[in-house]
């Protein structure tokens, strides 16, 4: 067999091994959402999930001040998003607004992390109404999940009809 012919059939072998082997990318997703309105729920989301949770924590605060730790799994990442360091609405003066901040990284991620062909994903937002509704509506509308797979306060009755 020529080196050629190696490399061929070595590549073939990983080809139908990635065929048939789950990999990283059909793995179980989270992506947890919540403004300091809902932080105490926030942490219990979190002690709910499984070690092997692998995803996103945004936490929108209106200052650094408000900025603390959240004992996450070893997979999950936390960014907190601080209000009085964003600006509202693009090219005004406006200061950022309650949910405006974790829209934007929750949509953004949304958008780079669960597009495509994703095998599962769970969802959980908590907080202010308009940024929760908002997001709720980019998952489903715009990216196409499932409103079974997106978990919000009971109260907002969103995705219920």
């Amino acid at each position: 067999m020529t080196s050629q012919n190696l490399a061929l059939s070595d590549h073939a072998d990983h080809a139908s091994h990635t065929a048939r082997t789950a990999h990283r990318d059909n793995a179980l997703s989270y992506l947890l959402v919540a403004d300091d309105t809902a932080f105490g729920e926030l942490e219990l989301a979190i002690a709910a999930l499984p070690l092997c949770a692998r995803g996103r924590v945004f936490v929108e605060v209106q200052s650094a001040s408000d900025v603390g730790v959240l004992a996450v799994p070893p997979r999950m990442t936390v960014s907190w998003l601080v209000r009085d360091s964003r600006s509202g609405a693009p090219g005004t003066a406006e200061s950022c607004h309650r949910g405006t901040a974790m829209e934007r990284a929750a949509t953004a991620w949304a958008s780079e992390m669960l597009c495509g062909e994703v095998g599962d994903a769970h969802v959980w937002l908590a907080g202010e109404y308009r940024g929760v509704a908002a997001i709720h509506e980019f998952l489903t509308e715009s990216l196409g999940l499932p409103a079974g797979v997106v978990t919000t306060r009971e109260a907002y009755r969103l995705g219920v009809h």
